[in-house]
């Protein structure tokens, strides 16, 4: 399910890592050496962010159709 999340990656200058959101999931963000591992990183968030609001019962918004950037 992760995949048909969009994702965000983007330079840190501040941290001096690659940073990857899930934009549609609250507070769902992972970081990386390149931006290949920011994304491997932000699909294992997303899944355990989609397990967790399952678990709570909370309402998990459909993915947008946002273009990914990388």
């Amino acid at each position: 399910m992760a995949a048909n999340y969009p994702i965000e990656v983007l330079w840190s200058d501040e941290d001096k890592v690659w940073i990857a959101t899930a934009p549609d999931l609250l507070f769902c963000r992972a970081h990386g050496s390149t931006p290949h591992q920011a994304v491997e990183e932000i699909e294992i968030a997303i899944e355990a962010w989609l397990e967790a609001a399952k678990a709570e019962g909370w309402e998990v918004p459909l993915p947008s159709t946002k273009p990914v950037t990388a």
